[in-house]
């Protein structure tokens, strides 16, 4: 007999599609809360993030997918930070009328994905909601004492430099709405499932003076490690790493400021861009050199290929703007 049986509608389901993701300090999803003891010697880093269909992914695409991404999302944050998963919870809120096959799907997402990351579920809980789908992840991971790499590290002179392409995550949306162009489908793999860069973010202690994750927007995230150093920043347009499905449709400007890209961006001073070019190479993850930080008010302008300062109206996204 299914160890769901006999239960009530809420648990049985939580029984049935998230008890088997569950790791030894979720307590097999029974008490109120998961006990575990980090691992010895390690600090614990903790971030947390929201998806809400018709904001973040689209009603209608495959719960697999929407599970993965919401995974992929949080431990981008852990990669920006050097961080190892450790482990989430999850909540999950969802129209009374879900099918049970919305849940299987999203269960099965998560597990291929914490096969793959290595990490287990911890606990959440679930709800309905008379709105959209609406979910939230609290990612766990761990580091060395004071290794955790933070935004608040960069010089002025350090380059700016990034890793993987800009722009497939914001073309990405257009392409799985049907706006644009997308030949073998490239551009919206690229929104639907982000590519988190855990094995470069693990190599960058020592090597990184700062560092966070792009989702909002390339520029307004540049904006951020700006603020958090009081340093102004210089963008080379040029010298953005735009994938070739990207560059065919020639829109710069929405590739600068789309976000959803979570690639990660780095202060890396001149005498270690050396060891950055190495990690790159090892963990098969390449990185370009973008720019430079500077003295001046904390903003971050982008420089057109004749040095003239390119006008950009909004670095990137706002949920209240």
């Amino acid at each position: 007999m299914s160890e769901a049986a006999g239960l009530p509608g809420e648990f049985a389901r939580i029984a049935r599609h998230f008890r088997p993701l569950a790791g030894p300090g979720a307590l097999g999803l029974i008490d109120d809360a998961a006990v575990f003891a980090p691992p010895a010697g390690c600090e614990m880093v903790v971030a947390a993030d929201a998806m809400v269909a018709g904001v973040h992914f689209l009603p209608d695409d495959p719960p697999d997918l929407v599970a993965r991404k919401l995974l992929r999302t949080n431990l981008s944050d852990l990669a920006a930070m050097g961080a190892q998963p450790f482990g989430y919870l999850l909540t999950v809120s969802v129209p009374r009328d879900t099918p049970e096959t919305w849940f299987a799907g999203f269960a099965a997402g998560l597990a291929q994905d914490q096969a793959e990351f290595r990490l287990s579920l911890l606990g959440g809980d679930t709800t309905a909601t008379p709105g959209p789908v609406s979910l939230s992840l609290t990612i766990l991971g761990t580091v060395a004492p004071g290794a955790a790499i933070r935004r608040t590290g960069a010089s002025a002179g350090d380059g700016i430099w990034v890793s993987g392409t800009i722009g497939d995550g914001a073309l990405g949306l257009l392409a799985a709405r049907g706006e644009i162009a997308d030949p073998g489908g490239v551009l919206a793999d690229r929104y639907r499932l982000p590519r988190p860069r855990l094995a470069l973010g693990r190599r960058l202690h020592g090597i990184a003076a700062a560092a966070m994750d792009v989702s909002d927007g390339l520029v307004q995230d540049i904006g951020h490690l700006c603020r958090a150093a009081g340093l102004a920043a210089d963008i080379e347009a040029a010298a953005v790493p735009l994938s070739p499905a990207a560059r065919a449709h020639g829109r710069l400007l929405l590739c600068l400021t789309g976000g959803d890209d979570y690639e990660l961006v780095m202060a890396v001073p001149q005498a270690r861009e050396a060891a950055l070019l190495a990690a790159a190479r090892d963990t098969g993850i390449a990185v370009a050199r973008i720019g430079t930080f500077r003295h001046g008010p904390p903003h971050a302008r982008v420089l057109a290929e004749d040095g003239t300062e390119m006008p950009i109206r909004a670095g990137g996204w706002s949920h209240f703007a």
